[in-house]
């Protein structure tokens, strides 16, 4: 596969300097008819597509920045899209949202396209793209800004705003052992995110502390949506001794949780707790309203936006969470001890 064609590429064969190109590519008005048309040919002949070092070279910003996300959970990108775009509205940026698949093959190939079409200034990512091994290498090969939002590789990287997700899985863990329960089951989140692993480890931390032993059996795979909420509950509830209390590793899986104990006529929270992760809308909309970890999602993207506006050096930022108590935990029946 041949190379893309250059700005000097384009240069060359028009007979021009970088410099002019350039111009017109911005559209200055100090520009020949006969030049520009010669340069525009010459684009046109190389399939050549403007690219950030044009744009660096003529020292022209778009005034715009990509949020570039890859999740399941809509409630979950509802808030990390307003925290972006408030910050953005807040100082006249235009902000565009561009979703990819981390998985597929081409995923650098896709933000390639995005930055050299749009003149993006800057770009924010969201997990799991923020630890997307083709996306980084493109976006530091561009030579584009970036800032990463819960990131869990390469900290050094570029600049980067996180919450401390094995602390938050270790507090609610902690909290539904402090509530009486010793047979919890969890439900990781989808295996591209980092956070998955984090909350994975806090859970087991805070058993290990009171030599709660770990059981494998008790930890069930999950997706970050509904649906693998529900396939996990149904089999952590199908055990012959099934858990007095269940952790899903977001709300949204939590909720699939309260659906299978409804379904099976299950008492939340008398026979079965659940708890969630994020404090998403949907926390306060299901029955009972689920204990979670607020996750500050907006705070996040909006502080991730704030950092890539303002450039500077690299900063890494931590927002705090809070553990949210509401009606789905109670202490477990005696006679599920």
């Amino acid at each position: 596969m041949s190379e893309r064609a250059t700005i000097r590429d384009v240069a060359a064969h028009a007979g021009v300097a970088v410099k002019t190109v350039s111009r017109v590519l911005n559209g200055h008005p100090y520009v020949s008819t006969d030049t520009r048309e010669r340069v525009e040919a010459a684009m046109k002949a190389l399939d050549f597509r403007p690219s950030v070092a044009a744009r660096i070279l003529s020292g022209a910003k778009s005034n715009q920045v990509a949020l570039i996300y890859d999740n399941h959970s809509p409630y979950y990108m509802f808030q990390i899209q307003k925290g972006c775009w408030d910050e953005c509205h807040t100082r006249g940026i235009r902000l565009l949202a561009q979703p990819v698949d981390v998985e597929d093959p081409d995923v650098g190939e896709q933000v390639r396209g995005l930055v050299t079409e749009t003149h993006v200034d800057g770009i924010i990512l969201s997990s799991p793209v923020t630890d997307c091994e083709p996306v980084l290498k493109m976006l530091d090969q561009l030579d584009i800004p970036f800032v990463r939002i819960s990131p869990g590789t390469n900290h050094a990287l570029t600049s980067s705003v996180f919450m401390d997700d094995a602390q938050a899985a270790d507090d609610m863990t902690t909290h539904l052992i402090n509530a009486g329960h010793r047979r919890i089951g969890f439900i990781k989140g989808h295996k591209s995110h980092m956070a998955s692993e984090e909350r994975l480890f806090g859970y087991r931390r805070a058993l290990d502390r009171v030599a709660i032993p770990f059981e494998p059996g008790l930890v069930c795979d999950g997706e970050f949506d509904f649906d693998s909420g529900v396939r996990a509950a149904r089999q952590l509830l199908d055990m012959a001794e099934p858990p007095t209390a269940i952790f899903a590793s977001n709300d949204d899986m939590a909720a699939g949780v309260l659906a299978v104990a409804h379904d099976r006529d299950i008492d939340v929270p008398g026979d079965l707790s659940v708890t969630g992760f994020d404090d998403t809308t949907l926390s306060r909309t299901v029955w009972p309203p689920l204990t979670t970890i607020h996750q500050p999602m907006a705070e996040l993207a909006r502080t991730a936006t704030e950092i890539l506006i303002t450039g500077g050096d690299i900063t890494h930022r931590r927002l705090p969470h809070q553990l949210i108590e509401r009606a789905s935990v109670a202490p477990p029946r005696r006679d599920n001890l």
